[in-house]
């Protein structure tokens, strides 16, 4: 099967919809598919003239199209004029779009499937847009060596500095366990967003934790498994989160996680024990459960183990790929 990929050219941190969309093609590839990756610049989700055009001549000629949804989500005239023409076009909805519901109903109205990465994701979609013919291909996990931990514990959160990803909110839970040991890290692109960025940095130095807080920057390679080697609990407590790739990568490590209530990141916890959600209505919700976390061995013994018998049944990147690939190969409804 030959299929063409189209991607958004305007994310250029190391964002989970970006990680996602470059291991399924490399798995779709693996599998037997050709696979061409075409990234699309563009003011996204809602381009220009000019860029819905690119994105018009990156859907030309091609009769199997998975496109990103923050691309494909905002131009629907596109969408259905190559689905008129004659191609499966599914597009690849990350998280739904928050600020542009018409737009998005629209072009999910037009596409031959949707493909969401979990079934919070998938619900949420549908309860905005009635029924749509979704396929649930949740994110895979990279094989990774076990984490060590540290002494104090520490801390790590993954994640660009994003409003969304409420790091200042972080900072504020953890300045109230000043009278505990511990050590964090804030790992990820403060190039996102760089005036909350800085209010994450002014965050730190007014609660005066820059000797327990570090900042690290968007890692990879060796530098981030160094990171993973060190912690010993990860978070995640977007206020928004269709599934939360990073959570599955904790697990992959035997690190605990965790995740806020009501967000997917729940979905890719699973019922391991391995962590816990937590109703994070404000900074103290947070301290609450990290304070209880540090103070109790036992329940640091009783995640660690459950998460490194998770690491043992986490389904790889392949699984992922041919759930898409089966998606695909079905006749059009």
């Amino acid at each position: 099967m030959d299929i063409r990929f189209i991607v958004p050219g305007n994310v250029r941190h190391g964002s989970g919809g970006n990680k996602y969309n470059a291991a399924l093609a490399e798995q779709l590839a693996a599998l037997g598919a050709e696979v061409e990756t075409v990234t699309v610049d563009g003011d996204w989700p809602v381009g220009s003239p000019a860029d819905r055009q690119r994105f018009a001549d990156a859907l030309d000629g091609g009769t199997t199209v998975i496109a990103d949804g923050l691309v494909a989500s905002g131009a629907p005239e596109e969408v259905a004029a190559a689905v008129g023409g004659g191609a499966k076009v599914w597009i690849l909805s990350h998280m739904p779009l928050a600020d542009h519901p018409l737009l998005e109903g629209n072009a999910l109205a037009a596409v031959t499937g949707v493909v969401c990465p979990s079934n919070h994701a998938a619900a949420e979609l549908q309860a905005k847009h009635g029924p749509l013919n979704v396929v649930v291909a949740r994110p895979g996990a990279e094989p990774a060596d076990m984490a060590v931990g540290s002494e104090p514990p520490r801390i790590v959160a993954v994640a660009a500095l994003l409003p969304n990803k409420q790091q200042t909110l972080l900072v504020e839970a953890l300045s109230q366990l000043g009278d505990l040991s511990w050590s964090a890290a804030l790992i990820g692109s403060p190039d996102a967003d760089p005036a909350y960025a800085a209010k994450v940095r002014a965050a730190v130095e007014h609660y005066g934790l820059e000797r327990r807080i570090t900042l690290t920057g968007e890692l990879s390679g060796q530098d981030l498994a160094e990171q993973w080697h060190a912690a010993d609990l990860s978070l995640l407590i977007s206020k928004s989160e269709a599934f939360g790739m990073v959570v599955v990568e904790s697990l992959a490590h035997g690190v605990p996680v965790i995740v806020r209530e009501g967000t997917g990141a729940v979905e890719a916890l699973g019922s391991s024990g391995a962590g816990r959600t937590v109703a994070v209505e404000g900074p103290s919700d947070l301290a609450n459960a990290l304070r209880a976390w540090l103070t109790d061995p036992a329940t640091r013994e009783s995640w660690r183990r459950a998460a490194v018998y998770a690491r043992n049944d986490l389904p790889g990147w392949e699984h992922t790929a041919a759930t898409v690939l089966a998606a695909l190969a079905r006749p059009p409804r």
